[in-house]
Formats: structure tokens, C-alpha cells, sequence
């Protein structure tokens, strides 16, 4: 277990990330938070992902500072709130989020959404308030106070947008991924421009318990459906993101050292394509 969490994705520019998430969605800061956070690192996670819209960013910055691990050993990622579409709010929220984390620094930083949350599903792009926000990342970023910036929820024609109009490329794009729902397209495409793919929400927010393929190659492979679903990110070179409610469940959804045969990861991706290929399927974005 210990060998998969301590591993490492290499970012395009030199920053190690390790290579599974600890995912804070949901997670009040009521002391919750920080409890979680602390549980997490003593199972031996080293790589915690909050958002300032999740509201529990001073939680997560007390269980960073109260692990008894060195700051240095924890990766810590939050997001630049997807209404920041204009330079100066931008600023302002990047600070904020450094102040309110107390943590020194920040090791990633991303944009949450191309699009403000209440424009989601609609036509507009907002490239040029990307850009403005993109442009206070880079700066935050030229100043120490972040090692790393990128991207949530962005598809091609908003990566290629930052690609085109900035001297600092997104070295993460966080996107909804996971058995039933991996933008294959996507994830090459960012590969393509060594962008990092995240997997929020592995687990699909629960779907995929039910599926009775998923199960089967679970209990072939002799692992839960949770385990099979991290695995599954991971072959793929993806960073999954579990999120858990109990230091069992912490400790399970890191204990994935083991191989999925090509076999039954090609029936995974089928599920994948068959799900895609329902024209009546919806998939939503959630703001995770």
C-alpha cells in the first residue's frame, strides 16, 4: 500500500505530485476537515486536494499543520473559485486562499471551471476572463507562492485557449473520470501537451457499486469495486482523487497494489464506451 501512495507523477515543470489524492469534497470545516485530513496523512497519504469553494480550506490547512508530518512531505492542491473570471479577483482569491491555509505555500493551484458555475451547460466560452485569471496564477506562481498551476473541468477548446495566450502552459487538468466515464479524447489530447489528467469523483458518486460487471471483475481480481475503480485510473496514468468517510475506507481506497490484467481492463473500457455511446445517458459535471 505504502509503495502506490508514496509514488510520483512527474509535473511538466519538475514538481513531483504523488500519484493518489486525498479528496476533501463535502467535508465541512466544523473540525471535520482537519480531522480527516490528519487520519488521511497517518494512513499515508501525501497529497491533499480542497477547493476555496468547498469552504474548508482552514480545516485542511490545521490538519496539514497538525499531522506531525513536515509541510514539505504534503502536497496540498486547491482551486481558484470558478467566478474569478477577472485579474484583480483573481488576486485578491489566490492570497486569500494562501492566508486562509496558512500553510507557507500552495503546491498546486487550479482554475475550478472554465465557466462560472451558474453558466455551466451554456455556449459561452469567457476565454478572455480565463486568461485574466490564468495571468494572476502565473504571476502568484513567478512569486513562490505556488509551485504548480492548472486546470478543472477544462475541455480542449479552453486548454488550447491558455496554451495559445500564455507563457506558463497548465501543467493539471481535473476532470470527472472513472469507469462508465473517461473522456479518452480528452485525456489524450492533454497528454499529448504533458498535461497531468486528475480523476475527481472515482468512484462516480456511487454508480458504478451497483454495475454487476464492475463487481465481477472486482471479485475476479479479488478486490472491492472501490480499489478496482483507483486501480483502473492509475493503469491509465491518471491521478485519482478518493475521497472516504472512515480511516478504513482511507486506508482500502489505498491499497491498490495490484495489476488489473489487459483483459479486464479492456472489458473496463468497453463498459466506458457503451455507457458514452447511450444516447440517453446524461453525465453531469460536479463541482468537485
Amino acid at each position: 500500500m505504502a509503495s502506490v501512495l508514496h509514488d510520483h507523477f512527474t509535473l511538466a515543470n519538475g514538481v513531483e505530485i504523488p500519484k493518489i489524492g486525498f479528496g476533501t469534497w463535502m467535508i465541512e470545516d466544523n473540525g471535520k476537515a482537519a480531522q480527516a485530513v490528519r487520519e488521511a496523512i497517518e494512513v499515508g497519504y501525501r497529497h491533499i486536494d480542497t477547493a476555496e469553494a468547498y469552504g474548508n480550506e482552514a480545516g485542511v490547512g490545521e490538519g496539514v499543520r497538525s499531522s506531525g508530518v513536515d509541510r514539505k512531505d504534503i502536497f496540498v492542491t486547491t482551486k481558484l473559485r470558478a467566478e474569478y473570471k477577472d485579474y484583480e479577483g483573481a488576486k485578491q482569491a489566490i492570497d486569500e486562499s494562501l492566508k486562509t491555509l496558512d500553510l507557507g505555500y500552495i503546491d498546486l493551484m487550479i482554475i475550478h471551471s472554465p465557466k462560472p458555475w451558474a453558466k455551466f451547460g451554456e455556449e459561452e466560452h469567457f476565454f478572455e476572463g480565463n486568461l485574466e485569471a490564468w495571468k494572476a496564477l502565473e504571476e502568484a506562481h513567478d512569486a513562490g507562492k505556488i509551485r504548480a498551476i492548472g486546470v478543472s473541468n477544462f475541455q480542449q477548446v479552453d486548454l488550447q485557449n491558455i496554451i495559445d495566450h500564455s507563457a506558463t502552459l497548465p501543467v493539471v487538468d481535473q476532470v470527472l473520470a472513472h469507469i462508465g466515464n473517461t473522456p479518452f479524447d480528452l485525456i489524450d489530447y492533454a497528454r499529448e501537451r504533458n498535461i497531468l489528467v486528475e480523476a475527481y469523483s472515482p468512484f462516480g458518486h456511487g454508480d458504478m457499486l451497483n454495475n454487476a460487471d464492475i463487481q465481477r471483475i472486482a471479485e475476479r481480481n479479488g478486490v472491492s469495486v472501490t480499489q478496482l475503480a483507483v486501480r483502473y485510473l492509475l493503469q491509465q496514468d491518471l491521478l485519482p482523487l478518493p475521497k472516504a468517510s472512515s480511516i478504513d475506507h482511507m486506508r482500502q481506497n489505498a491499497d491498490v497494489d495490484f495489476v488489473i490484467s489487459d483483459e479486464d481492463m479492456a472489458q473496463l473500457r468497453d463498459i466506458t464506451k457503451q455507457r458514452y455511446s447511450d444516447a440517453n445517458r446524461k453525465f453531469p459535471v460536479y463541482q468537485s
